[in-house]
């Protein structure tokens, strides 16, 4: 799957009706230093969330934050491993700072904890969801639930991966 995804939205007019407020290629596309690419679909920072009218919500201001009342609902590109691994070196050597997260993991470059409840499915290619202890091979339709759990996830193929998310934030264990 490409960066380019049609993003579709409904809302309502001054009647109450439902309509389609937008249908477009989403805009919100930000590469990364560590490789990968987000299609920031959509996010909230309220819940319940406010349908009452339509406004863009952009990109959120930090990757991977739902913040203590909102969501996340993007698309991850993975490229494969090596690729990911030039491209945090490559950031590096330009003095670029990265996530504290990808620094020092022992057995992944991209272990991370958030604090969220995290859908995920693989809309295209493979990829191995790790834990601190086991790992699984994913491949399209596959879904995994990550609850809050430390975890990286490392793509081993030649081809990129595209890992759908839908993230809600939880309580810290």
């Amino acid at each position: 799957m490409a960066d380019q995804v049609r993003r579709i939205v409904t809302g309502h007019n001054a009647e109450g009706k439902s309509l389609f407020v937008e249908d477009r290629i989403c805009p919100h596309v930000v590469k990364r230093g560590n490789g990968n690419v987000i299609v920031e679909l959509w996010f909230t920072d309220e819940h319940p969330a406010d349908n009452s009218r339509y406004k863009d919500p952009g990109i959120p201001q930090k990757v991977l934050d739902t913040g203590r009342d909102g969501s996340l609902f993007h698309i991850v590109i993975y490229p494969p491993d090596a690729e990911r691994a030039a491209a945090i070196a490559e950031s590096t050597a330009k003095g670029e700072k990265l996530n504290a997260r990808y620094k020092g993991a022992n057995r992944h470059f991209g272990f991370h904890k958030t604090e969220t409840l995290d859908y995920a499915i693989v809309l295209d290619g493979e990829i191995y969801a790790l834990m601190d202890v086991g790992e699984t091979r994913m491949t399209e339709g596959d879904v995994l639930i990550q609850r809050g759990t430390s975890h990286a996830w490392s793509n081993r193929s030649d081809k990129p991966c595209s890992v759908l998310f839908a993230m809600i934030p939880s309580k810290p264990l």
